[in-house]
């Protein structure tokens, strides 16, 4: 594989995932009024049907991955967005909430599938050294997408009519249809040889050292609900800064990830640096908790103002190198020929983040206030550090079992994963 090719296949990737993130960001914006106007289901249904839903998507990903291991992972990404497409259209008919829940599990089986196979997709056309730089660009282009779709959706909420959520609806669907057809420029991603003995179909299943690494980054993911959910209510309830921070924040984050994302990745570039930048990212969140937290007691708009944004900040970039942590330990401690459900098990991570964070942070910081804090940033600490020792029980694993691992780029400063055992720095 050249660099010619990579080039080619990362940018029509990034253009696939630009499509179907304008469309999302519409959809995130106005989604919920959508279904409560148009649909006309009350919050509480909403939030039954969706809850549902996203359960269905967790239970989904393994599955879904596998198909994308069996009928390859391009014909199944482009099935899957057209799929997604479809469900779209059908919320756009739909009137009844039985009819809506089966509508919601629809669609998040389809968005599992969807990312299990994507991620499969590029682990086939994109090789190892490039993997995480390519994914840090896809986020990067995935986050300037869903600023330009929230755009999309503030215009519709401010319109607030009938035909305008409508047509969000459809600008999503369409969205997906645009990224099926951009996937179908790749060549279907070639299915390696077996790397280690085959123990059985859903082999991610008793794989409990990736499970371990799973578990810990989806403890590191909460972040994600962090900013979405709790800490616009800690805005409006604990501090004098104007609710509408809350929505500042999540600009800046979104901004800094589409300018840094990609140059803070190339410092990760095989499980030890992933490992170690794990453990980073966890004291760095702590000092954003931290400072999230002295936000509760300054007193003034704009100090408090202030001090939100400088944690922010610090948030903002502990997100993002435990994110390409992840990545790097998500595609290389995989199987090879197994690709498409460990990436479906390891996309449980940020959906169990955002399935039991809500509850889970809302108790913590609105509940205990400033000890809240600190324990969530412990929490962070606890499982950012455990990631060492744990993707070093996995490589151990998978070279006793005779799995191979991809060995680090050039130039790196991990250890070598390729003969882990006689490593002791991890």
């Amino acid at each position: 594989m050249t660099g010619v090719d990579t080039g080619r296949r990362g940018r029509v990737l990034a253009l696939a995932q630009l499509a179907n993130s304008v469309g999302d960001g519409a959809f995130y914006a106005c989604s919920a009024l959508f279904f409560i106007r148009v649909v006309g289901l009350s919050p509480a249904q909403v939030g039954i049907a969706l809850t549902v839903g996203w359960s269905t998507g967790i239970l989904a990903g393994v599955p879904a991955g596998q198909m994308a291991d069996r009928y390859g992972a391009r014909r199944m990404t482009g099935l899957f967005a057209v799929a997604t497409a479809a469900a779209l259209s059908g919320f756009l008919v739909i009137r009844s909430f039985p009819l809506f829940v089966l509508l919601a599990c629809g669609y998040a089986v389809c968005q599992a599938g969807l990312t299990a196979s994507r991620q499969a997709l590029l682990v086939g056309l994109i090789e190892p050294a490039r993997r995480t730089a390519v994914r840090a660009r896809l986020q990067s282009v995935s986050n300037a997408g869903l600023a330009a779709g929230a755009g999309l959706g503030a215009l519709v909420l401010w319109a607030d009519t009938r035909p305008a959520y409508l047509s969000a609806f459809a600008l999503d669907a369409v969205s997906f249809l645009a990224a099926a057809l951009l996937v179908r420029r790749l060549p279907e991603a070639a299915a390696p040889a077996p790397s280690g003995p085959e123990p059985g179909r859903l082999t991610v299943l008793r794989d409990r050292p990736y499970a371990l690494i799973t578990l810990l980054n989806a403890v590191m993911c909460l972040n994600m609900p962090l900013l979405s959910l709790a800490l616009p209510l800690w805005i409006a309830e604990r501090t004098d800064a104007p609710a509408p921070m809350g929505a500042v924040v999540l600009t800046v984050n979104m901004l800094c990830v589409v300018l840094w994302q990609v140059r803070v990745a190339r410092r990760v570039t095989d499980p030890g640096t992933a490992a170690r930048a794990s453990g980073h990212a966890g004291w760095v969140l702590l000092v954003a908790c931290g400072a999230y937290a002295v936000s509760g007691m300054v007193g003034g708009a704009w100090l408090a103002s202030a001090v939100l944004l400088a944690a922010a900040l610090v948030q903002v970039f502990g997100e993002m190198v435990q994110a390409a942590s992840g990545w790097e330990v998500g595609f290389t401690l995989a199987r090879p020929d197994r690709q498409g459900q460990y990436q479906g098990f390891f996309g449980m991570a940020p959906q169990l983040a955002r399935m039991l964070g809500p509850a889970l942070l809302t108790s913590l910081l609105l509940g205990w206030g400033t000890p809240g804090w600190l324990v969530l940033g412990g929490l962070f600490v606890v499982a950012g550090l455990a990631m060492r020792p744990a993707v070093r029980f996995a490589e151990h694993r998978r070279v006793a079992a005779g799995v191979r691992i991809p060995a680090p780029a050039p130039g790196s400063t991990g250890p070598d994963v390729s003969s882990t055992t006689s490593r002791g720095d991890g």
